[in-house]
């Protein structure tokens, strides 16, 4: 399972492109409203998760994505969001993109690792090779660099996930 923390004020396409993707190559995702069930992005678009906080099953987790965006301090703020990525740090793939990768820097997760993030957030990487690429893959983290992104990392997920045959054949079908 996968799943996609939401809070209030994240970015929209990071969140919605690679859910999209992944659902197309028949991975299971769920939204996940870390402080409510219906959460608002930065760009004022409302979304309904499928649960909240406290139905997220982490032995199931296979992977967990924190959307980036203005809301990227909100995930900071939560102390069950902290709690869910040191677990899946530990226990499966985690993928952050745009501002949010900051917070695995802040936490230590990206010392010894290749890493990407938005412009202006690097100072926040730390111990990570700050690297110039829209998605970067490092052992078990996936960091991407922002919105324009966002294709290419569902992409890569993706194929992570399933593998490499599937994510092609997406981008075919879908005109990438």
């Amino acid at each position: 399972m996968v799943y996609v923390l939401l809070v209030e004020g994240f970015e929209e396409i990071e969140a919605l492109t690679p859910i999209d993707i992944l659902r197309r190559g028949g991975v299971a995702v769920k939204t996940v409203g870390v402080n409510a069930s219906e959460v608002t992005g930065s760009h004022q678009i409302a979304v309904k998760t499928d649960i909240t906080m406290d139905a997220v099953n982490r032995e199931d987790m296979d992977l967990l994505i924190l959307p980036g965006g203005p809301g990227h301090t909100n995930l900071e703020k939560s102390e069950a969001a902290m709690n869910l990525i040191r677990y899946a740090n530990e226990n499966c793939l985690l993928a952050a993109i745009c501002a949010s990768p900051s917070i695995l820097g802040k936490l230590g997760m990206l010392r010894g690792k290749k890493a990407t993030c938005f412009p202006g957030f690097e100072q926040f990487l730390d111990g990570a090779e700050v690297v110039n690429e829209k998605v970067v893959a490092d052992g078990n983290i996936i960091t991407a660099k922002g919105a324009g992104a966002s294709a290419e990392f569902g992409f890569l997920l993706l194929e992570l996930l399933k593998d490499k045959k599937t994510a092609e054949k997406l981008k075919g079908d879908m005109q990438y």
